[in-house]
């Protein structure tokens, strides 16, 4: 994609655009969604997360679908984008300023439950102890038991770790003993 390609798909891209793309993928894809699914997110939304990267769609957060869009960019598609890498979890910090945004704002709560978690997840994607109890309790107050679950059990590594090992690789962290016993167990996510 050249620069001209680029510029176009970012000007094309709306909060619209990208909540619909993921509406349509649908739940077996956000978080099972494979090399095809990776590819699909690559060409429709790799522009745009770039863009969001930049804090070029930071106007996006005065609509409730404008922040879902947000956090889908910032959060979602770095994981599909760079699967493996440490760029997969670049945009973290930013995803959780503007979901804790969202919060404040209670936009959070004009999103349709399903989706509203992606608000969530910035939470319960974020290393520290604080996040990962507050993503329990948001997604408990959400009422969705699957995602409940899931805040719980990051909960529990951060618990255990102080940190996600199955990330250790991507980001050239050494794994302790007990880590590496964690993930030769089948731990992660």
């Amino acid at each position: 994609m050249d620069r001209s390609e680029v510029v176009q798909a970012r000007a094309e891209v709306t909060p619209a655009t990208v909540n619909r793309f993921w509406r349509q993928a649908g739940a077996a894809r956000w978080f099972n969604g494979g090399a095809e699914f990776d590819q699909a997110c690559r060409q429709a939304l790799g522009a745009a997360h770039h863009a969001a990267a930049r804090n070029e769609y930071s106007a996006w957060m005065a609509s409730a679908e404008g922040a879902l869009a947000l956090l889908i960019l910032l959060d979602q598609i770095p994981r599909n984008l760079y699967r493996g890498s440490a760029h997969a979890f670049a945009t973290d910090a930013l995803a959780l300023q503007y979901a804790e945004r969202a919060l404040q704002q209670r936009l959070d709560q004009q999103i349709e439950p399903e989706l509203r978690a992606f608000i969530y997840l910035p939470f319960e994607h974020s290393e520290a102890l604080a996040d990962q109890q507050r993503s329990v309790a948001l997604f408990t107050a959400l009422g969705i038991k699957h995602y409940r679950d899931y805040a719980q059990a990051h909960l529990e590594v951060i618990e255990r770790f102080g940190r996600f090992p199955h990330r250790n690789a991507a980001l050239g962290r050494i794994s302790t003993a007990a880590e590496q016993a964690w993930l030769e167990a089948g731990g992660g996510f």
